[in-house]
């Protein structure tokens, strides 16, 4: 086995005694999907109360043994992340902004009482596994390795506390297309009877009991021909906030932009950060304040409002064409990707991809 110390933690390598044979990785990765293949490691490194982070290892994916009492199994105490991996021209692998991934992670941590995973170790993790599994970067256009950070507590009690022990592991996908439709522009159903998040709940954390929630109102969407569902505030039931798992920009005939501001219910993407930097830098106006679904409506059918898009770090960045609940639906311009998402998207995805100057040191080189 060999060792790496190139953080505090010292990551220890353990070899794959039966990868995945070339033959047939070559051909799942001629269309990968998104999040149902895997590659052949996985990061894992433990914590406890008595020890800190220790026992940092890049080895063989495989099953995990629970004891029954664990405690994310009762209690939840869970977090994760997602980011990609891109191949640059010179063939290099890179991750777009893993240290934002990292600070947003520990403010997760935080909120579920779990404990800190040093920056460095978060994005060193990372690289380790990109690296140890770079031939699984699919061939598709515009494909990526999808990574998957995540932190659970391993204690074996019952008792309602923080759990004294916890685990962190890094596993890869490789991905295509996030939505199976395809599509030019998805399509929205607005969860009239739901909410996804309260003020003063874990909105802002990135722990799947907020994705658990928005599952019935996800599964009512899709039985309705849509794509994604649209959450308004739970306060009173009138203002937008995000998709299920994006967070939402609406761009009017004036050129300026709006998207709902954080305020601890809705998640801060990375992507979504992103692209109100790019847009300032372009010299437009972006505002960060809350937006009516009945104006959205009544702007979208005025002609005000000329295109709304979806961002994530899944799907990049996703025109919104139609918007469709109990009241009816509308349309949002031509019901397809408008000018501006589609030059959003593209300024993104070139910088991810190493094909445009990236001034603000976005994109991290991993040999």
């Amino acid at each position: 086995m060999a060792t790496t110390a190139d953080t505090a933690l010292s990551f220890t390598r353990m070899p794959h005694p039966a990868p995945v044979p070339d033959a047939r990785r070559i051909e799942a990765l001629a269309n990968p999907g998104f999040g149902t293949l895997f590659s052949d490691h996985m990061v894992s490194i433990d914590w406890d109360d008595g020890r800190g982070w220790h026992d940092a290892t890049v080895g063989p994916r495989g099953p995990l043994t629970l004891d029954p009492a664990t405690a994310v199994l009762h209690y939840a105490q869970e977090i994760f992340e997602g980011l990609k991996a891109y191949r640059l021209a010179d063939g290099a692998m890179a991750l777009f902004r893993p240290e934002a991934n990292a600070a947003r992670f520990n403010a997760s941590a935080a909120r579920l009482a779990m404990p800190a995973l040093p920056e460095e170790t978060f994005v060193e993790a990372c690289r380790q596994l990109v690296l140890t599994d770079r031939e699984w970067f699919p061939s598709v256009e515009g494909g990526s390795l999808y990574l998957r950070p995540f932190m659970f507590a391993t204690e074996a009690f019952l008792g309602v506390r923080p759990a004294k022990s916890y685990k962190f592991m890094v596993i890869a996908s490789p991905a295509g297309n996030y939505f199976k439709s395809g599509a030019p522009a998805v399509s929205i159903w607005l969860a009239e009877d739901y909410t996804r998040a309260a003020p003063g709940g874990t909105g802002a954390a990135k722990c799947g009991g907020n994705y658990a929630a928005s599952l019935v109102p996800q599964a009512e969407a899709i039985a309705k021909g849509h794509d994604q569902v649209v959450f308004l505030d739970a306060a009173e039931r009138k203002w937008i906030e995000e998709l299920g798992g994006m967070n939402l920009f609406f761009v009017f005939d004036d050129g300026s932009m709006v998207t709902p501001p954080l305020g601890g219910t809705i998640l801060p993407g990375i992507t979504r950060d992103s692209l109100i930097r790019l847009a300032r830098e372009e010299g437009l106006t972006v505002r960060e304040e809350r937006y009516a679904f009945e104006d959205w409506k009544a702007d979208a059918q005025s002609g005000r409002l000329v295109e709304t898009f979806a961002c994530g770090t899944a799907a990049v960045v996703t025109a919104v064409g139609r918007v469709a609940g109990h009241f009816g639906e509308f349309t949002i311009g031509s019901g397809g990707p408008g000018q501006l998402t589609q030059k959003m998207r593209n300024r993104l995805v070139a910088i991810q991809r190493g094909e445009a100057a990236d001034p603000d040191g976005w994109v991290k080189r991993l040999g």
